[in-house]
């Protein structure tokens, strides 16, 4: 069985996408054994409503230090699901491969400090783009720069506003990340 560590800092729709996939075993020979959040959010109460263990950890610079003390000993993957703190570099050398996060663009393209959420979604579209997406990487010491392991694409059509784009990269978000998260735990067998 392997072990995966969510990461959320929001409401927790990607973690809900991936409870439900492991409970269909679209994501099979897997468990979601802790998540753990940056701030108060609904995504520890969703892991309470399915009795995943769960654990606030404040952010701020000793938020890795902290967390390493609660990971079970086995740590086959580290989930980002809307995660909104930096991970350091050190931790990421030691989980390296190891952690993938989910972005709300086609990256390269809008990616990095101050690339996340609706600020993404705006840039798309001030930029005039004619399509945008959601990218599952893995997670390097630079934001959003890891390898990529799947992309979804969408359609940007001139009436999009922010948050009607958001909701169409969401969809596709739901589609691509159990199948990238099924592709990253047989790829580590």
């Amino acid at each position: 069985m392997k072990n995966i560590i969510v990461l959320v800092s929001g409401g927790g729709t990607n973690l809900q996408r991936i409870i439900d996939s492991i409970d269909h075993g679209e994501i099979p020979n897997a468990k979601i054994s802790l998540v753990v959040a940056d701030r108060e959010c609904y995504g520890l109460t969703r892991a309470e409503n399915h009795k995943i263990p769960n654990l606030l950890i404040k952010r701020g610079k000793d938020f890795c230090e902290n967390l390493e003390k609660h990971l079970p000993e086995k740590v086959d993957l580290i989930v980002l699901a809307g995660f909104l703190s930096i991970i350091t570099q050190d931790f990421v050398q030691k989980y390296e491969g190891k952690i993938i996060n989910i972005h709300p663009s086609l990256l390269p393209k809008f990616g990095g400090k101050g690339m996340w959420g609706m600020h993404v979604h705006h840039a798309v579209i001030e930029a005039k783009e004619t399509e945008s997406g959601a990218t599952v990487h893995y997670v390097t010491a630079g934001i959003d720069e890891g390898e990529i392991i799947l992309q979804g694409k969408v359609p940007v059509s001139e009436t999009d506003t922010p948050e009607s784009l958001a909701e169409k990269i969401h969809q596709v978000e739901y589609e691509i990340f159990p199948k990238a998260i099924k592709r990253v735990l047989q790829v580590s067998e």
